[in-house]
């Protein structure tokens, strides 16, 4: 009996298993090169290859789940399809959606980062330190250094979670206003 659990314990799980299993414990996605540090892997490049052969199987058997690549790290999502089923589980999420001056806000800031309060509001034509300081709050906003000029103005930028939040890898994946028109 001895023998067989020294030998359970020195068997180390697929890499896929073991990517797998990291995934569905963190609330935060994580570099490939973070993860394989943590499971001891050679490379960032193979995490990528397990990533995409763990996509194919969830694929292939209907899984309702699948790994994306958010916020330059990976994260285990649950597919578009299945929100409807999921909504009355996160409704304190869908409760503290934005408001349109929010979303318009956020917006500017995410486009024009790092800009200046002044520059928000002459964009959107109304004062909007209350507005910014919201978004702040809800960790979607963030100082990003301070303007060389007069006074030392704050310059605000966008943080992770935003991109976590949106579903981007980075700030190149914003839609472009070509994008935006179309119908």
């Amino acid at each position: 009996m001895a023998t067989e659990s020294t030998a359970a314990s020195t068997d180390t799980p697929p890499l896929e298993a073991r990517v797998e299993a990291a995934l569905m414990t963190l609330d935060r996605p994580i570099t490939a090169g973070k993860l394989a540090e943590a499971l001891q892997c050679d490379e960032a490049k193979t995490i990528d290859q397990a990533v995409a052969s763990l996509n194919g199987q969830y694929e292939k058997t209907g899984r309702s789940f699948r790994v994306e690549k958010v916020a330059g790290g990976y994260r285990i999502f649950t597919l578009p399809s299945y929100k409807p089923f999921l909504q009355a589980l996160h409704r304190t999420r869908i409760e503290t959606r934005l408001s349109p001056a929010a979303m318009e806000t956020l917006a500017i800031i995410a486009y024009k980062q790092p800009i200046l309060r002044t520059e928000i509001e002459a964009i959107r034509g109304v004062a909007c330190g209350e507005m910014i300081r919201s978004l702040m709050d809800k960790h979607l906003v963030r100082i990003a250094g301070r303007a060389d000029e007069i006074g030392r103005p704050m310059l605000y930028g966008t943080t992770k979670q935003f991109l976590e939040i949106f579903g981007l890898g980075s700030l190149k994946d914003l839609p472009q206003a070509e994008e935006l028109n179309k119908p």
